[in-house]
């Protein structure tokens, strides 16, 4: 599942602030029974001495980053010494550099200045600086960060300066409809408090391998990204990351980063200044109802191994392509995206038993986790998660995914079998694809006028043409044996 993310308060990534125009954004969450308060599940006459209590260990994060402010022109030719050489030259020259801010938000979680944000906030910043609830403002310097699930971990000096923190709650424990409290500068308005619910768990927004995300419906605006959700208890269960939208405002549904991944990532970033993954070494899909009753499963659930690396943990263990994995060191692999998360979360080192079903019989091999981080480094796997072949291709900027086609892909989509090329698997409702028209079961023929001839390179020509600052793609579309030209444009973007 992929989402139309904005993110930051969510994938809003709010880019850069222009010149002339002053944000102060940060966000703070929190709800809190330092005070005394009713109940984990009830909400409070008001939620005042909470807010008072938690805000000071929440930070606005100004980073500055040196960018162009656009291509230079084509001028006109003149002869040498021409009075008309070096005026051209000048007015052409709009290729300048300048200092552009960007604005984003975190929380403190050690009084000696460990402070915790989201990756895309500081992404590329030539200098970042941490401001107080108080205005008191600090250099920053990056302990580590990580891409994949979006989490940085900076570093101040106090000096003499007292600092509130705040902890890691277990967000294992949330149940939907625990209340939430935000409260931040969305839109530089200043303070802004607002309380939610939690609406689910769980949620796979097509961010990254590792998606956990607690959406919320409490209100999460542009500048609001790496802020903390708390819980009743005053404590952080989230990093606030992405929110749906089609306008680039709230609209009641924005995403977290579970706290229980969060922690141990921030933990990692911390004292090694990198993360440090268990690793299994296995290529695996999803176990759908057809699959599980060929295979003889009682339900649809678990993942099916593709491919063992043969240099890898599950290889020495005796972990076998058709092997579906049930359960990892005693945790349940609901659906094939559990297993990826749970992996990475176990210890390197550790001994773990996988409960394994194999030709109608479940068995339990020992695995011996590897390290994921050593495994890229080595080049047994490539570090990039979605660069399998064949393997499905989210673009949570556009609101679909996409796969090659198979005979089986294309039994799962009514369609013609006969078909070949790279069909659409998902469209997120009220997403810039969906808003086109694009559906589950299209075939992409062509991206721009190149024809398109696998998932993969289409992936690559996508993401290099968002990083290029494209407003959008154009692709064309087959269906049901028509074919028309769609223009899809990027979801807005923000901090």
């Amino acid at each position: 599942m992929l989402v139309n993310l904005v993110r930051s308060a969510a994938s809003m990534r709010a880019d850069f602030v222009k010149p002339g125009v002053t944000l102060f954004v940060v966000m703070f969450m929190s709800v809190n029974l330092f005070g005394g308060m009713a109940g984990a599940g009830e909400r409070p006459d008001s939620f005042a001495d909470q807010v008072e209590r938690l805000s000071p260990a929440v930070v606005n994060i100004s980073t500055t980053t040196i960018v162009n402010d656009g291509q230079s022109m084509e001028m006109p030719q003149f002869p040498p010494g021409s009075p008309f050489e070096e005026f051209f030259k000048n007015f052409g020259d709009n290729n300048r550099k300048r200092r552009a801010q960007s604005l984003g938000s975190g929380f403190i979680i050690d009084d000696k200045g460990i402070v915790v944000t989201n990756h895309h906030v500081i992404e590329n910043a030539e200098e970042i600086r941490v401001i107080l609830s108080d205005e008191t403002s600090f250099t920053a310097k990056v302990l580590g960060q990580d891409k994949k699930t979006d989490i940085a971990v900076l570093k101040i000096e106090p000096g003499d300066t007292k600092l509130v923190s705040v902890k890691f709650g277990d967000s294992d424990a949330l149940r939907v409809g625990d209340w939430v409290l935000a409260i931040g500068n969305p839109f530089g308005l200043g303070g802004t408090v607002t309380a939610g619910i939690v609406s689910a768990r769980g949620r796979d927004i097509g961010n990254g391998p590792y998606d956990d995300f607690i959406q919320t419906d409490a209100s999460i605006n542009r500048g609001n990204s790496g802020g903390p959700l708390f819980n009743v208890e005053g404590e952080v269960i989230g990093i606030n990351t992405a929110i749906f939208s089609q306008s680039g405002g709230s609209v009641g549904i924005g995403f977290a980063i579970s706290s229980n991944l969060a922690s141990r990532v921030a933990d990692q970033l911390s004292e090694f200044g990198k993360t440090r993954r268990g690793w299994l070494g296995v290529f695996i899909q999803e176990v759908t109802t057809d699959i599980a009753e060929s295979l003889g499963l009682e339900e649809a659930a678990g993942a099916l191994v593709s491919t063992v690396n043969e240099n890898s943990p599950a290889f020495v263990a005796g972990v076998e392509p058709g092997d579906v994995i049930l359960t990892f060191d005693g945790k349940a692999i609901e659906r094939m995206r559990d297993l990826p998360r749970i992996v990475a979360e176990t210890d390197i080192g550790s001994k773990v038993d996988v409960v394994l079903f194999r030709q109608g019989k479940k068995m339990t091999v020992m695995v011996e986790l590897g390290e994921l981080e050593k495994a890229e480094l080595v080049g047994l796997v490539d570090s990039d998660s979605d660069s399998e072949p064949g393997k499905k291709q989210s673009f949570g900027s556009l609101g679909m995914s996409v796969q090659d086609l198979d005979a089986k892909l294309a039994e799962e989509l009514s369609i013609d079998p006969e078909l070949k090329g790279v069909v659409v698997v998902d469209v997120i409702p009220g997403s810039p694809a969906a808003d086109k028209g694009v559906a589950p079961g299209d075939i992409i023929r062509r991206y721009g006028q190149r024809r398109v001839d696998d998932a993969l390179a289409l992936a690559k020509d996508i993401k290099a043409a968002e990083n290029g600052g494209k407003s959008g793609i154009l692709i064309l579309v087959e269906r049901d044996g028509r074919e028309r030209f769609v223009q899809i444009g990027f979801a807005d973007k923000a901090e």
